[in-house]
């Protein structure tokens, strides 16, 4: 008996942007989105539907797959870097709406898009120490956070939600090995500087048409998030004692294809043997990896009992890897 991931949900909002339609908004142009990014359309919340309720559109799918009920949990972690409320965290608000008063709730914040892998993590670890059967979700609401003027970034990004139930398990499912490293020298190389005691917002800041800035240096992520996301994965899988051969699939965060191709250049498999649905979703943060792990699974891109390898990349820099068998 191990600890593995029980089953899985996901949640991608009805309304789509296509890159046309960003053409009617910024001067951009399909052809120029798709050469740098290889993304072609993604999922906006609308007015009212917040944070949480992502959360918890994913959470139910995984509840029900997993035959389980909301009062079966016992812990929640929610991995974003766009809560609904300042504070408290976004998990509490999902307990709330669970009704699940009293169990743990909490956010990873600030991880960037490794946050849902870095959960999985400490998911796991709560179950050896405390047992219980843990919600750990990735979510992002970027459309309401993002820039919408600014071309280099705001086609970048959709909404959407994923949720994995992590427990001590019968079948063979496993969460193998996991690994986190972060690199706080760079955190000024990608993010979103303001909001937080050294930048509060301000009215002048409100009014500035480049509100809210987010900060990122395109070349230097590009190169830290391949060098970070390969190395994660090569370290899991030599604390699983796994070779890549035995991985039926690779799923990395989808930040953009240009990235995924060339983790999967790093790491000398071929891109069929990696997971890709950036083209379809945009860049989805902590959302991303729990969301391509779904819909692989819903379409039998992996099956039950394959080794599935994930490994994600963040502001911070924070990076992570978690090696699973399904």
């Amino acid at each position: 008996m191990g600890i593995g991931i029980l089953s899985v949900g996901s949640y991608l909002p009805e309304r789509i942007m296509t890159n046309a339609d960003w053409t009617k908004l910024i001067e951009t142009s399909d052809e120029w989105i798709t050469e740098r990014t290889g993304i072609k359309k993604r999922h906006f919340a609308p007015e009212g539907v917040n944070t949480s309720d992502l959360v918890m559109r994913a959470a139910e799918k995984a509840l029900q797959r997993a035959n389980l009920h909301p009062q079966d949990l016992t812990e929640i972690i929610v991995a974003t870097d766009t809560p609904e409320l300042y504070t408290p965290d976004t998990a509490a608000l999902v307990q709330h709406k669970l009704g699940v008063n009293e169990v743990p709730a909490y956010d990873l914040a600030g991880s960037g898009c490794a946050g849902f892998v870095q959960a999985l993590a400490v998911a796991k670890s709560r179950v050896e120490s405390e047992g219980g059967k843990i919600l750990v979700a990735g979510v992002e609401l970027f459309s309401r956070m993002m820039n919408w003027k600014d071309r280099n970034t705001c086609v970048l990004f959709g909404d959407g939600a994923g949720a994995a139930i992590v427990a001590e398990t019968k079948s063979q499912s496993e969460i193998l090995a996991t690994y986190a490293g972060t690199d706080g020298s760079k955190a000024d190389i990608l993010g979103l500087e303001i909001g937080g005691t050294r930048r509060p917002i301000t009215a002048e800041m409100i009014a500035d048409p480049s509100y809210p800035p987010i900060v990122m240096k395109g070349k230097e992520v590009f190169r830290e998030a391949v060098v970070r996301m390969s190395q994660a994965a090569r370290v899991v899988l030599e604390k699983a004692q796994v070779s890549l051969e035995d991985i039926s699939l690779i799923i990395p965060h989808q930040a953009n294809l240009r990235i995924i191709e060339a983790v999967a250049n790093a790491l000398e498999v071929p891109l069929e043997k990696v997971y890709v649905n950036v083209q379809d979703y945009g860049n989805t943060g902590s959302a991303s990896v729990p969301i391509a792990l779904d819909e692989a699974l819903q379409t039998e891109h992996i099956r039950p009992g394959e080794l599935v390898l994930m490994t994600a990349f963040g502001a911070g820099f924070h990076w992570a890897a978690a090696l699973v068998r399904l």
